[in-house]
């Protein structure tokens, strides 16, 4: 069985989506007809549209979205990848990284959604996707402000979907797994990776890409769920290219 995705017309706002797994998701919507626009606070490579937000302040995410709205009058899909990693144990840990992670991957999450969600509901037609970790449950030693940040995106993602399953706007998380992304080698380096690599493996953005674009897409009739990699969202992700 072959899957392909069709995103004419569609307009696709992807927080950190300047490198990595949204880098790859931005091309492969862009592939797909529809128009990606990253916000971040480095800018990507040619071809896709980019707009300089740092998602941890309200104001510039709220001011992100109004230039998108203003050009397309449309966001069809959200997809908040934003994130930072910082490793240190919890006895050291400066306070500043701590309220910076929490900004960046929680509240960045927020002020996105509350910018974008009501253009979905008011066309009554959407679909937002966060990340988590397997770390927001099983936590990881000099990864407690990420694991933390990620834990509780699971319980805001499962709050929104129930507030706006009606008015047909999804909500869903997925949890990729380890992707050998830049974030990812600067924070897993020597032993760690080799423990990835010996366990569930280190995947590549382009895995993550089918699955994403099914949880955009009108045939993922599911909200407030997780979809997690592990090994099988790789697979799934080359079933679906």
């Amino acid at each position: 069985m072959r899957v392909s995705f069709d995103a004419t017309g569609e307009v696709v706002v992807i927080t950190g989506g300047a490198q990595g797994i949204g880098a790859a998701l931005a091309q492969a919507v862009t592939a797909c007809g529809g128009t990606a626009v990253v916000f971040d606070v480095v800018k990507p490579g040619p071809g896709v549209e980019y707009v300089e937000v740092d998602v941890a302040d309200r104001s510039s995410v709220e001011s992100a979205v109004a230039v998108v709205m203003a050009r397309y009058g449309r966001i069809d899909g959200l997809v908040a990848g934003a994130a930072v990693q910082p490793r240190s144990a919890v006895v050291d840990m400066d306070p500043a990284e701590w309220t910076r992670t929490l900004q960046v991957n929680l509240d960045g999450v927020v002020w996105a959604c509350q910018a974008v969600v009501p253009h979905m509901v008011a066309r009554r037609s959407g679909s937002v996707v966060v990340f988590t970790s397997g770390m927001a449950v099983t936590g990881w030693a000099g990864a407690a402000a990420y694991a933390s940040s990620k834990a509780a995106l699971i319980a805001f993602a499962k709050s929104l979907a129930a507030e706006v399953a009606a008015d047909r706007v999804r909500v869903n998380v997925a949890a990729p797994g380890v992707i050998d992304t830049e974030q990812f080698r600067g924070a897993n380096a020597g032993v760690e990776r080799e423990h990835w690599q010996d366990t569930i493996g280190i995947g590549d953005p382009e895995d993550v890409v089918g699955p994403l674009l099914f949880l955009l897409s009108d045939a993922a009739a599911m909200t407030g769920s997780v979809l997690t990699r592990e090994r099988a969202f790789a697979k799934l992700a080359t079933f679906t290219e």
